[in-house]
């Protein structure tokens, strides 16, 4: 007899900003399509992946979650000040000047945590961005001077990635960190 597949779910962690952050990031998109096209992301969907996990069996969700606790997390600001191009999958991305010290190593602490506990992610160097367009078609050129834009960072998440007719959508599970 065979057993059912197991259920699973497409998760990542992410910073999450609130709804004023995400609309001030938004408002980059319109200049950027004008120049490049593309398909403009929803504003609330518009984050900062940490770590990407792909598919992991709803039964572990749990020791995830408690796992993910033990990361080293301290607030800080995150400053949008530029936006780049990705050639290779088309996509116009908001960037840092410089990654916070505390974004590397919470990143880093993520991992660390996630390999002592079995979970398998995407491992490549990390470049905090948010993506703002896909489809876009650019060239090496430098995009246009856009205001700064910053996110008090007071938490992290754990996002549940869908997919429908209407394209990707996410369910924050759970979030983590600062509590005042």
């Amino acid at each position: 007899m065979e057993s059912a597949p197991e259920t699973t779910r497409r998760v990542f962690f992410a910073l999450w900003p609130d709804e004023a952050e995400s609309d001030a990031l938004a408002c980059w998109q319109a200049p950027l399509r004008e120049r490049c096209g593309g398909k403009a992301m929803r504003a609330d969907t518009l984050h900062c992946t940490l770590v990407f996990l792909g598919e992991v069996a709803e039964h572990r969700l749990e020791a995830l979650q408690l796992a993910a606790q033990e990361a080293d997390f301290r607030p800080f600001l995150l400053a949008w000040r530029s936006a780049h191009y990705w050639g290779h999958n088309h996509i116009v991305y908001a960037a840092p000047d410089e990654t916070p010290p505390e974004l590397t190593g919470l990143v880093t602490s993520l991992q660390d945590i996630l390999r002592a506990h079995r979970f398998r992610f995407e491992e490549r160097p990390y470049k905090a961005h948010a993506t703002l367009l896909r489809h876009a078609q650019w060239t090496d050129a430098p995009l246009p001077p856009l205001p700064a834009v910053h996110w008090q960072v007071r938490d992290f998440v754990l996002v549940h990635s869908l997919s429908d007719a209407q394209g990707a959508r996410y369910e924050v599970l759970c979030r983590f960190g600062w509590q005042a």
